[in-house]
């Protein structure tokens, strides 16, 4: 695995925020006119123009232009795409509206819902649940995101859409080489720097070789400031009549824990509570973020009609601190915030991806397959969990402050120790894709792509939690905080075999010292489909009907434990425990958590399912209408589907008679769209378009509600809704070249139809999650010949998002604020290089990109403040 040791942040560059949603040629034809757009949207090279689908795309030319290089930066480019993103390797991608939840990255293994949105590298798909890679775009060909669902063509996880990574392959032409460098400062944050350098060489007439490296290094702008907290804030503290913040009340009910006035009179006057103080950890411009890597691939012409492409690529991540900030907190200002315990990530990825390409008779046939492994390692700070986790004091204070009336066994001086609580996560994600599908020639009559998929996802993760980290045996002689303990499924390691479970566990133990509870999950997402696609010209280039379907089998399978050490130790609750030698608390009766083999195995004695299975089939149909060349309009009606999972906390009772399920259903969705594509004024204007409704059945969604269990579940929470309009325009007048004007938009109108959870925490008629109801963005790019060799141009740029929600979960929800962004770029260019300044936010607005409210405190991630840079090419 590639490492290097960095820091940087991976705040989205405004430049990103502020471009365009269409691909073409960096610069208009001098003579003016549009450029043509290929994409590979059918799995077919075909025009931009000639593909009855909603399709926006990316050229290389234009990424360059537009400066991308990140996740957020290629997605924020697009106004139907919103990610919910907290930091660099983070992300989740949404498209058109459709989004429930904030995903938690420390429970992406045994909680994460599947994406909606596939993510492609080539012809690879790349989504994981929790958390999506994020892939560097070096040496990219163009970046396609297809709206709707595409589930006929790109299977389970595109009932919203597919972004596509395309990258440049070996070309036999002859040698070319590539760098770029940039150095950007940032108002009130670090200086940040980056390079690639690409290669592209023929060994032989048969054989090329192409390779990209790259390194970028992102300064730092938020401070984590000092400040103190203690046990104080704890939910467990709420007074009667607590309001959160996001304005919705704190519930009175069996896990409510609003305080009495006599109870908060004893705490006040009776109980010490030592602080957190987070001194050590103060740092200016802490969240720094690096990406380093490389990728190589190699073409092999075998002869005329068939080649075989293989690739790999490494990166690494690694990224410190956190992108988001508390401004409501009193003394602290926009780019702030207290965190108490080190926050890092290490991300590191290796992908080795094959193709075969060739002819079989009229045949088109391809084959591919791939392998990636991810390895994150990444330290969490967990003290904003006492904010809502109302049985912290049971855990972290002695007896008598989690029982205020049990006088007789408590201490004299009951006292709340200090949290600085934080979550190790450490996960290992391998994915192995194949598919082999066939294409009849483009110009028949008839013609069709049929093929089959299979993939096979292992993620394993194990999360420690820790409180408590020091054992301190008090004057009383009860030892306080957590030992080291081992993994209760653990039979090699103790030698006991009365509670020591069959199921998966990641480490042989003991837990490390100060780990109160660990997960230690193994989820295994395993599908194959057959599909396909045919398409009839009803009337020759004016007239065609399309049909697809695709018949998928999903199993997706949990094992593993959730383990406690509370009561393995002379603790201030457990206090029958004081006296036994730490040595002898490996095996107390009663202790440990829930070994999800025993819930989910194959011989569990509950009945429960043992795996999370969906299989059947999804159909589109499109009827595509070609009046002239220049004109296309389809109407389209596509399904899409979303596999399940197994609930940790299943079996739960919860308000009523409601109870968290074993297992998550698939939600399915339904698209009906109409579209168009127009070239009009003799091709000076490009419009396309589209104006869909979308239903969506069983919505999944993750939910926090400690009213209902302590631990983050699914559930199919509701049915809901979309209507939504999008597009995109480029006008390239003769009359003026060197000029073009590009924009793009999106109005979505997302509503919960129904709601299919007996609580509270669902409302009908509510939004979607990050469903801003307007998204659009302008660009102007002008250029003119200073001199026989040299060409300047200007672009200013012009991004706006209306407001959206975080979740649809009541008590997780959080508003972001509408916004406004600036940028602009200014350069030159000649035959082999070029250079560029480029201002990016310059309002210095705080864009509210995304957020969370799991913990009952805003956390709001905004974008990178003004920042101004240089940025220079060369192009042999």
């Amino acid at each position: 695995m590639l490492k290097l040791s960095y820091g940087a942040s991976v705040g989205a560059l405004a430049v990103a925020i502020a471009g365009p949603a269409v691909a073409q040629e960096a610069v208009a034809p001098r003579q003016g006119g549009l450029n043509e757009i290929v994409v590979t949207a059918t799995k077919r090279t075909e025009s931009l123009q000639d593909v009855a689908i909603s399709v926006n795309a990316l050229g290389e030319d234009e990424l360059d232009n537009l400066g991308v290089d990140t996740f957020g930066d290629y997605l924020d480019q697009l106004p139907s795409v919103t990610a919910g993103a907290s930091g660099p390797g983070q992300s989740t991608i949404y498209i058109r509206g459709l989004a429930s939840t904030t995903p938690n990255l420390t429970t992406a293994g045994v909680a994460g819902l599947a994406p909606n949105v596939a993510l492609y590298l080539d012809e690879q798909p790349l989504a994981q649940p929790g958390r999506n890679l994020d892939v560097y775009a070096a040496d990219l060909e163009r970046i396609e995101v297809l709206g709707g669902p595409q589930g006929t063509l790109f299977g389970a996880s595109s009932q919203a859409g597919v972004v596509r990574l395309i990258t440049n392959k070996p070309s036999l032409s002859g040698f070319a080489a590539k760098a770029k460098a940039e150095t950007s400062f940032t108002k009130g944050g670090e200086t940040s720097y980056k390079g690639e350098l690409m290669l592209n060489m023929p060994v032989t007439d048969r054989i090329a070789l192409r390779g990209v490296v790259f390194l970028d290094d992102q300064g730092g702008y938020i401070d984590n400031v000092q400040g103190t907290r203690s046990m104080r804030d704890s939910a467990r503290f709420r007074e009667e009549g607590t309001v959160r913040y996001n304005g919705v009340p704190v519930s009175s009910g069996r896990a409510g824990f609003q305080s009495s006035p006599e109870d908060l009179a004893y705490i006040d006057s009776e109980v010490t509570f030592i602080e957190a103080d987070n001194a050590r950890l103060v740092e200016d411009n802490f969240n720094d973020t690096q990406y380093a890597g490389f990728r190589a691939s190699a073409l092999f012409e075998v002869n005329n009609d068939w080649t075989v492409t293989v690739s790999h690529m490494r990166q690494s991540l690694e990224s410190d601190g956190v992108f988001f900030a508390d401004p409501e907190l009193d003394g602290l200002d926009d780019l702030e915030i207290q965190r108490f315990s080190d926050d890092r990530l290490e991300d590191d990825f290796s992908n080795t991806s094959w193709t075969v390409e060739g002819r079989i008779g009229a045949l088109e046939l391809l084959y591919t397959g791939a392998y990636t492994d991810r390895e994150t390692q990444q330290n969490v700070g967990y003290s904003d969990y006492l904010f809502v986790g109302q049985y912290i004091p049971y855990y972290m204070c002695d007896t008598a402050v989690a029982y205020p009336g049990s006088v007789d066994v408590a201490p004299a001086d009951p006292t709340c120790y200090a949290p600085n609580l934080s979550v190790s996560s450490n996960s290992d994600t391998t994915v192995f894709t194949q598919e082999l599908r066939f294409s009849t020639p483009q110009d028949l009559r008839v013609r069709a792509t049929v093929g089959g998929f299979y993939s096979d996802l292992t993620l394993k993760e194990r999360n420690d939690y820790f409180y408590a980290s020091e054992m301190v045996r008090g004057a009383d002689g009860v030892t306080r905080g957590f030992a080291p303990i081992y993994p209760f499924t653990n039979t090699e390691v103790t030698g006991t075999t009365g509670r020591a479970f069959p199921g998966y566990f990641s480490d042989p133990g003991p837990l490390p010292e100060g780990a109160g509870f660990r997960n230690d999950v193994k989820r295994t997402d395993k599908q194959w489909g057959i599909f396909g696609e045919a398409s009839f010209d009803i009337v020759p280039d004016v007239l065609t009907i399309t049909g697809g379907a695709r018949y998928y089998d999903v199993e997706v399978d949990l094992e593993g434990a959730a383990t406690s050490a509370f009561c393995k130790l002379n603790s201030p609750i457990f206090g029958a425990n004081a006296g036994v030698p730490v040595e002898d608390q490996v095996n107390i009766p009663g202790c440990g958590g829930g070994n999800l083999s025993l819930l989910y195995g194959p011989d569990n004695e509950f009945g429960n399912p043992d795996k999370a299975t969906a299989s059947g089939v999804i159909f589109k149909g499109t009827l595509t209408f070609t009046p002239t060349e220049d004109l296309l309009f389809y109407a389209t009606y596509s399904e899409g589907f979303r596999p399940g999972l197994l609930n940790r906390p299943g079996g739960t009772q919860g308000p009523g008679d409601y109870v968290v399920p074993y297992e998550l259903e698939t939600d399915e969705v339904t698209n009906y769209e109409i579209g168009w594509k127009t070239e009009l004024m003799d091709r000076q204007l490009r419009l396309n378009g589209s104006a869909f409704y979308v239903d969506i059945s069983r919505l999944q969604t993750s939910i926090f509600d400690p009213n209902i269990v302590n631990l983050v579940y699914s559930d199919n929470a509701a049915d809901a809704r979309i209507y939504g309009v999008e597009g995109d325009f480029t006008v390239a007048p003769y009359a003026a070249p060197g000029l073009t004007v590009t924009g793009a938009f999106s109005f979505l109108d997302t509503k919960i139809t129904e709601v299919l959870i007996p609580t509270n925490d669902v409302i009908e008629g509510e939004s979607l999650a990050y469903a801003p109801e307007f998204q659009g963005n302008l660009r102007v790019r002008y250029e003119w010949d200073l001199s026989d060799s040299l060409t300047a141009h200007i672009m200013p740029q012009v991004n706006h998002s209306g407001s959206k929600y975080t979740d649809i979960i009541e008590i997780n929800k959080l508003k972001l604020d509408s916004y406004t962004t600036f940028s602009m770029t200014a350069g030159v260019t000649a035959d082999m290089w070029s250079a560029e300044l480029f201002g990016e936010n310059l309002t210095d607005t705080r864009a509210e990109v995304a957020g969370n409210f799991n913990f009952d405190v805003p956390r709001i991630t905004t974008n990178r403040p003004l920042t101004v840079g240089l940025r220079v090419k060369f192009d042999y």
